[in-house]
């Protein structure tokens, strides 16, 4: 697979182009947190500098496809049948702590489904990639999910909400249950990279809720080329529009729904 399709040559091109900026805003980073204000509206910046690459590049390569991008909202394209879905820096709280774990998430999908996913960590350089079909690759290296198949060995990750997002004591609940069935919980701070983790077989599973379509687009490709299972919290397909996600091998996937479900009975 080191010879990619036309299309994600494009997409590596521009996630590398991106990274660039990315590598030398976060050596910039260190350097800034003896101000208070001044990293936070940094990282904003370099978030939307990555943004305006990636919009570049992919447009020049593929003029007409829409876009749907964290910072710069939905861009309607001539091609109504194409869209590129980004997150240009998927774990800024990481990057603004000089925490060596984000990613630039890039994901095209064709009629409705996701055909093309990419994941990429600027700083260890490791490129997650899967197009639908083709199988899920780490640096032209074939992945695959988990093979575990009891929670009680698996290492689970998830996200926590922070102050100012909704859900903490749905997310307390899930937390309860599954700490008492799991060998482990992480907390990356990339929910991409997560996704990427499960279809390279580092983590075994993971769930999370309120999450955006740039958050898990590739990685959603990445984890279904991998071998693994996606769906939202409901078991279904709607991952991009409910925000809830779950994903695993085939086993853990349904353990890991199952244990979750307890959380939300009533008492």
């Amino acid at each position: 697979m080191s010879r990619h399709t036309p299309s994600m040559a494009v997409m590596v091109a521009a996630a590398r182009k991106a990274a660039r900026g990315l590598q030398r805003d976060f050596g910039e980073v260190e350097n800034l947190q003896v101000s208070l204000k001044g990293p936070a509206n940094f990282v904003t910046a370099a978030d939307r500098k990555a943004e305006k690459v990636i919009f570049q590049e992919l447009s020049k390569a593929r003029p007409g496809y829409g876009f749907l991008m964290e910072e710069g909202g939905v861009v309607e394209g001539a091609d109504k049948s194409h869209r590129w879905i980004i997150d240009p820096l998927d774990g800024t709280t990481n990057f603004l702590h000089g925490i060596p774990m984000f990613s630039i998430s890039i994901a095209l999908e064709r009629e409705g489904q996701i055909v093309a996913g990419l994941v990429y960590n600027p700083i260890s350089d490791e490129m997650f990639i899967a197009e639908k079909g083709q199988g899920a690759f780490l640096n032209d290296r074939r992945i695959r999910v988990a093979v575990r198949r009891e929670l009680a060995q698996a290492v689970v990750g998830t996200g926590i909400p922070h102050i100012g997002r909704p859900g903490h004591q749905r997310f307390t609940a899930e937390l309860g249950v599954v700490m008492n069935e799991v060998a482990g919980v992480r907390r990356m701070g990339s929910a991409a990279l997560d996704l990427a983790w499960v279809a390279a077989g580092r983590l075994d599973a993971y769930w999370e809720a309120n999450l955006a379509a740039w958050d898990v687009a590739a990685g959603i490709i990445l984890v279904r080329e991998a071998g693994g299972f996606v769906t939202d919290l409901n078991g279904r397909d709607t991952m991009l529009d409910s925000g809830g996600i779950i994903a695993g091998n085939e086993t853990l996937h349904r353990q890991l729904a199952d244990v979750l479900k307890k959380a939300h009975k009533p008492a």
